[in-house]
């Protein structure tokens, strides 16, 4: 049995060995103590979600869950040998952090409620599993010697610095407290991790540097010292690279400025580190020489629909989080420092300046939070170096101008006149007044990170949060809003007033004073309306007066215009009413129509459509008469031929399929003569004939060739016999 209040590693413990059950004395920590339990690799669910692959994945990930459950229930000295001495749960570990999805990644968890619930237990088991191995004393009775512990983790590799960062990433969210403890205990008790992460860094700078290279960027510094080949200007660029190979490359960059954000957030720590190497510069180079070639590929290339759009998703979470990424590096390595007082306050604002002086090259990057902390150090340090804070000012303006967007700032006299005012001010920002200055810097912070949000949902949020920016971003981002916030459009531009958030039956009507300047008084009394009587209605004429002021208008009629022999007026304006008119087609008013015509009296009736008529005015009496008998004639002809006759319309039919018919060479077909005579008197020679050629072809029609077509379908094998 174990002793008490003795560490694993000094343990030594008694056990019954071999078929006989002869007890033997080994360490606690020993490959014999280990149980026999093969872990399986993780599998992640699948996209398409068909039933055999879901299948398949629940029973996977059934034994993976019941293993991890059955390894948490372990002891401690249990525990600890199988997680020393297991490889098969190392490689179970490793392949649940390889392979389990991301934030952004499309998954198979909608598909199947049943999928969903069993990924939620794994991830839990495969958290506390690293949890626990992350913990060198469980309880007074169960601890390791930190010594020991150290290395344990290091030299079996239950940790290393990529299995950190995967750990951060998959597990940060809702645990960043949990796990800065894990974390920091790891590197406390095992300094050698900080060199290991000394020796990451460079790596993560070279993907940087890999993803320039794909896009045919070269950078600035590239560290190899080396010329450039005559053909590194013909490679691809991301306008010109296979789709395929856009989106892997815009996926690899999203998971490393995620998982390096989440590493920076959850252990601060780190940030010196990074410093170290002037990872902040090498930032901000690649996000200004490769942001803008991607997104304007993502933008102007012909992709799928819901291809581009996950694309354009993932460039812009790797924006939001390359920005988040310097502000964490600047915030624990300088900002910090200055905001508590420390002794090494004036070299921290030193670097921090020349770090903004660096930025101003960039301006894609300065026009974001950095704005914030400019203010931050002018208010701070603006008695000592006014001159070089007031040029970050005029950059950060000029930054602005050059993508077209005006910004205001406050001009250093006025920082400094209320430099000693502020001094004794939270810095950062957990206060409810601020000038328009710094409020406009608190909004341009949080847009830059969250752009989707509208003006006047982030004033709230200020509001009600003592305009802290950095506590506004981390409860967005976490769903951590209070209920009235949570109420309001994200995307909404200014704040609601009062009544424009009232809701009632009577709005916009006739009477509501609150959207109407104007009320008709006459609809309004006080108390019981009095009606008139009916006589008093009757007797009420005007909509006749209303009526007559209506039509009064149409009496106005003039027919004849005065023309004054005043040569100096105006033809058209002699009346001095003159209106253009706009349809008025004056084509032909500079040509002389008809100056080339005939003008001959023979010629002109010649042209003449019908004859001439004489008008009945001028005619003679029997002229006259004779004329009329003739219209008369003519009406009554129309008046007949109104309504033709049938028969006569069918012989015209007749007549005219004749004569179509002769002229296709079509021949009637002779008349037949089956009827013939009565019996007993003998039939004609005719009859005869044509009654013999209707029985020989009488099984052409009807259904008199039924036996005919049945034997005939009967040998094509389309009826069964």
């Amino acid at each position: 049995m174990a002793c008490a209040k003795v560490p694993l590693d000094e343990l030594h413990v008694t056990e019954p060995f071999g078929p006989q059950g002869k007890e033997r004395t080994l360490p606690a920590l020993h490959p014999d103590r280990k149980e026999e339990r093969c872990f399986l690799s993780y599998k992640p669910p699948p996209e398409d979600g068909t039933a055999a692959l879901l299948e398949e994945f629940l029973e996977n990930a059934q034994f993976i869950s019941e293993d991890l459950e059955w390894l948490l229930a372990l002891p401690h000295d249990k525990f600890w040998c199988q997680v020393v001495f297991d490889e098969s749960l190392q490689r179970c570990l490793d392949s649940y952090l390889r392979h389990a999805p991301r934030g952004l990644d499309p998954s198979g968890l909608s598909s199947s409620p049943a999928v969903a619930d069993m990924q939620r237990n794994i991830h839990r088991s495969v958290f506390m599993v690293f949890l626990r191995m992350a913990t060198h004393k469980e309880s007074k009775e169960n601890f390791i010697t930190p010594a020991v512990f150290a290395e344990i983790i290091y030299n079996n590799y239950l940790f290393d610095i990529p299995k950190i960062l995967d750990v951060c990433v998959l597990f940060g969210k809702g645990n960043s407290q949990l796990l800065h403890k894990m974390i920091e205990n790891i590197f406390t008790q095992q300094p050698s991790y900080y060199a290991d992460l000394n020796e990451t860094i460079p790596s993560i700078s070279q993907v940087f540097d890999t993803i320039l290279q794909m896009c045919g960027i070269q950078s600035e510094d590239t560290g190899t010292g080396q010329p450039l080949k005559l053909n590194a200007n013909k490679c691809q660029t991301a306008m010109t690279m296979p789709e395929e190979e856009l989106a892997d490359l815009l996926l690899y960059m999203c998971d490393t400025c995620t998982t390096i954000h989440s590493f920076l957030d959850i252990f601060p720590e780190a940030c010196s580190t990074f410093k170290e190497h002037n990872f902040l510069n090498r930032l901000s180079s690649f996000y200004e020489m490769a942001v803008p070639d991607l997104e304007k590929a993502v933008k102007k290339r012909n992709f799928n629909k819901s291809l581009q759009e996950d694309m354009w998703r993932r460039i812009s979470h790797s924006r939001k989080k390359m920005v988040e990424i310097a502000h964490l590096l600047l915030q624990h390595t300088c900002l910090q420092p200055i905001l508590e007082g420390t002794e090494s306050m004036a070299s921290c604002v030193d670097d921090l300046l020349q770090n903004f002086t660096a930025f101003l090259q960039e301006k894609r990057l300065i026009m974001s939070k950095f704005l914030s902390k400019v203010m931050v150090v002018h208010v701070i340090y603006d008695s000592q170096d006014d001159t070089r804070t007031s040029y970050l000012l005029q950059g950060v303006e000029s930054a602005w101008e050059c993508v077209g967007k005006k910004r205001s700032f406050p001009s250093s006299a006025n920082h400094s006149a209320g430099a000693k005012s502020k001094t004794g001010r939270d810095l950062a920002g957990a206060v409810c007044t601020v000038s328009a200055g710094e409020l406009e810097s608190l909004l341009c912070h949080i847009r830059d990170l969250l752009p989707d949000l509208g003006e006047g949902f982030i004033l709230a949020c200020l509001e009600e949060y003592g305009y802290n920016s950095e506590l506004v971003i981390n409860n967005v981002l976490e769903d951590k809003l209070s209920p009235s916030l949570d109420k309001l459009d994200r995307a909404m531009k200014e704040l609601p007033s009062v009544l424009s958030t009232r809701s009632n039956a009577f709005d916009d009507d006739e009477f509501d004073v609150f959207n109407r300047d104007q009320l008709d008084m006459s609809r309004i009394w006080k108390g019981r309306r009095q009606r008139e009587s009916v006589r008093a209605t009757l007797d009420d004429k005007q909509h006749i007066e209303e009526q007559r002021e209506r039509y009064q208008a149409y009496q106005t009629v003039v027919d004849e215009i005065p023309i004054e022999n005043d040569p100096s007026r105006d033809r058209d304006n002699a009346f001095g009413t003159y209106d253009y008119d706009d349809e008025y087609d004056d084509t032909y008013d500079v040509n002389q129509i008809g100056a080339n015509d005939l003008d001959e009296e023979d010629e002109l009736l010649n042209r003449r459509y019908e004859p001439f008529t004489t008008p009945q005015v001028l005619r003679k009496g029997k002229q006259a008469q004779e004329d009329d008998a003739d219209e008369d004639e003519e009406e009554e002809d129309k008046k007949d031929h109104f309504v033709q006759d049938p028969a006569v319309l069918r012989e015209r039919a007749e007549a005219r399929r004749a004569a179509m018919q002769s002229r296709k060479g079509y021949r009637p077909p002779p008349a037949s003569h089956v009827v013939g005579g009565p019996r007993g008197r003998g039939q004609m020679q005719d009859t005869v004939l044509d009654r013999r050629r209707k029985e020989a072809n009488k099984s052409r029609g009807a259904n008199h060739n039924r036996r005919t077509m049945a034997d005939r379908k009967r040998n094509k094998g389309m009826i069964p016999s």
